[in-house]
């Protein structure tokens, strides 16, 4: 019997890709009727990125992604408070990738129709029952005129994002989507590139950060699609989150205006570049408080249905691609129920340790350390934060979440 796997996303597919690599069966169930570029820019890190190209997946991702060269933290005026090389720069076997979430989706699907075939990947299908018994699970998935279509199953895996339905069928005493009143304005528009256009960017102060970086290759000799994200809290904690069907509703340059103004880059137009961009969409940051258990029996979570965090340190898909390897290896090695406990076990408090820090600003919790003590810039980084004391915030993040070069 297959593996039923609830969601067709990036960490779904890349689970499908590495069971079959494995000769395990594995079937596909995408609650969207059909699959498109969505999204705008992330970015994927080197421990999950060795993962991918462990797939043969490599020359794919090379052909619509950038390899990120550098990352480099600045203040709102563009002094430099932490620069480091990424990827191969830093010296990983693999690089890291800033690319368009579509063209990455887009790559693991084509790779999943080739190697798994279509028949074992279904779309407008969204889970919405399920039922175990000793030697299978029964799974059941509604269509768009809601007919419900059941498939049997060694295990189901629910990958079915931040609003997973087998999230709150196991734990329906879980508090709910957590918003830290902090909102996000996304775009991506062609744009000369910056800085020999592989450079990552996160600017700002204690108000608002911009997160700049380009994606793919631009329609002209010399530019980027290069993506940007300006954020700034403009909500109470406390409240509930917006509505889901507000979650990527359309901006507008008024929403943010006063925001861009706060950050004056000196190698880049901020301004001009939000303006110029044709789709700007908004979003709340949020996150879920971890789970105390994923699994039971023949059933588990992967990916944003089971530690969904807030977009700060460049993890939320790389950690999906990580659970994936563990599952996939588990499941190779021992019976489905032991498998899915095993995979728990190591995946649960590792992913828990990533959520709460992100909560914390993450690495990008230097930004607001210098912001706080020096707001209106410094003559020398020193006089404001030790080395030592910005490196354990950078580095020691990269050690935690499971991305620091290995020596």
């Amino acid at each position: 019997m297959a593996v039923l796997i609830a969601g067709g996303g990036i960490g779904g597919l890349t689970l499908a890709l590495m069971l079959h690599r494995r000769g395990i069966t594995a079937e596909v169930f995408e609650a969207a009727a059909d699959i498109r570029p969505l999204g705008v820019g992330i970015n994927t890190l080197p421990h999950s990125i060795r993962e991918l190209a462990a797939l043969d997946l490599l020359p794919a991702l090379d052909a619509v992604a950038i390899r990120t060269r550098t990352l480099s933290y600045l203040t709102q005026r563009g002094q430099v408070i932490w620069t480091e090389p990424r990827g191969t720069y830093a010296g990983h076997d693999v690089p890291q990738f800033s690319i368009h979430r579509g063209h990455l989706h887009q790559v693991l699907w084509q790779a999943a129709m080739e190697r798994l075939g279509p028949a074992r990947l279904h779309v407008g299908r969204r889970l919405a029952a399920c039922e175990q018994t000793r030697k299978s699970v029964v799974a059941g998935f509604t269509d768009a005129d809601g007919t419900l279509h059941t498939a049997e199953g060694a295990a189901l895996v629910g990958a079915d994002g931040i609003h997973s339905w087998l999230r709150a069928h196991l734990h329906p005493e879980d508090g709910g989507i957590r918003w830290n009143g902090i909102r996000m304005w996304r775009g991506a528009v062609d744009w000369p590139e910056f800085d020999g256009g592989d450079a990552m960017v996160i600017a700002g102060d204690a108000v608002a950060k911009l997160v700049l970086y380009p994606i793919a290759p631009g329609s002209t000799p010399g530019t980027r699609l290069t993506n940007w994200v300006i954020y700034a809290s403009v909500g109470d904690p406390s409240a509930p989150p917006p509505e889901r069907e507000s979650w990527s509703r359309r901006g507008n340059w008024d929403d943010i205006a006063a925001l861009v103004a706060r950050i004056r880059l000196p190698f880049i137009d901020v301004e001009a570049m939000i303006r110029a961009t044709p789709d700007i969409f908004e979003y709340p940051m949020c996150d879920r408080d971890p789970l105390p258990w994923w699994s039971r029996g023949r059933v588990t979570l992967l990916g944003d249905a089971a530690h969904p965090m807030y977009p700060v340190g460049s993890n939320g898909a790389s950690q999906a691609v990580l659970d994936a390897r563990c599952l996939t290896d588990r499941l190779a090695e021992m019976p489905v129920a032991q498998a899915l406990a095993a995979y728990q076990a190591e995946r649960l408090p590792a992913t828990a340790e990533v959520v709460q820090s992100n909560r914390s600003g993450g690495p990008e919790r230097v930004i607001t350390l210098i912001a706080e003590r020096a707001p209106d810039g410094f003559g020398d980084i020193s006089d404001v934060a030790s080395e030592a004391e910005l490196t354990g915030i950078v580095r020691g993040y990269a050690q935690m979440a499971g991305f620091a070069v290995r020596r």
